[in-house]
């Protein structure tokens, strides 16, 4: 099969995307460890997810992201807002393109893997808050790689044009363990189920009409 390289947040995209990509290439997966405050127990997720999916996983570390960039969403920045994910609020969780700069640390190591795709989670719900995340910005990543590197490495998002409650569907169908994905942006041992990504994923399940099996505070 062609090697792909998933980049896993841990997080309940991230690991449908893992499992979707699995039965058409042959994946690595790759974690970023760049400094939030949810990261140790994303890493941790992550770490178990691939395992369970039996893919190969690598740990990338980028801590000048935490010592240089300004975001609430960094150990070095400031309160983790609640409310919904498209609060103009939540904008203080930007971490200056950060995905731009993820993503092109994924092109490299997929060439250097022999790998001609990077897959990538990004979905609807991300447009309204996260500029790196949209489609042209990210048709734009793809083209960069494309023309940056030997092999033409593309960067492709599936579920950019989806729902979060479109992925929750697909990763039931694939029996996605979501009760192991980790995605709240406060980074504690429960879900505490009031920042923005905490009430979308309530949100998302809801929608579905599948059992949420997160354990929130």
């Amino acid at each position: 099969m062609e090697k792909a390289i998933v980049t896993l947040s841990g997080g309940l995209d991230s690991a449908t995307l893992l499992y979707w990509a699995s039965r058409g290439y042959d994946v690595h997966a790759v974690t970023f460890d760049y400094g939030s405050k949810h990261n140790e127990k994303e890493i941790a997720a992550a770490t178990g997810i691939a395992h369970l999916a039996g893919v190969p996983h690598t740990l990338i570390r980028l801590p000048f992201i935490n010592d240089l960039f300004k975001s609430d969403l960094l150990r070095s920045g400031g309160s983790i807002p609640e409310g919904h994910y498209e609060d103009s609020s939540m904008q203080s969780t930007v971490v200056p393109f950060r995905n731009g700069i993820m993503l092109s640390v994924a092109i490299g190591f997929a060439e250097s893997l022999d790998a001609r795709k990077v897959l990538y989670a990004a979905h609807a719900g991300d447009h309204a808050v996260y500029p790196d995340c949209r489609p042209d910005f990210l048709r734009a990543m793809s083209e960069a790689g494309r023309s940056g590197t030997y092999l033409g490495v593309e960067v492709e998002d599936p579920f950019v044009n989806m729902h979060k409650k479109d992925i929750v569907l697909i990763g039931n169908e694939l029996g996605v363990p979501f009760e192991r994905t980790y995605s709240c942006y406060k980074g504690g041992d429960l879900h505490c189920g009031k920042c923005g990504t905490c009430v979308e994923r309530k949100e998302a399940f809801q929608l579905a009409g599948i059992p949420d099996p997160t354990l929130y505070e």
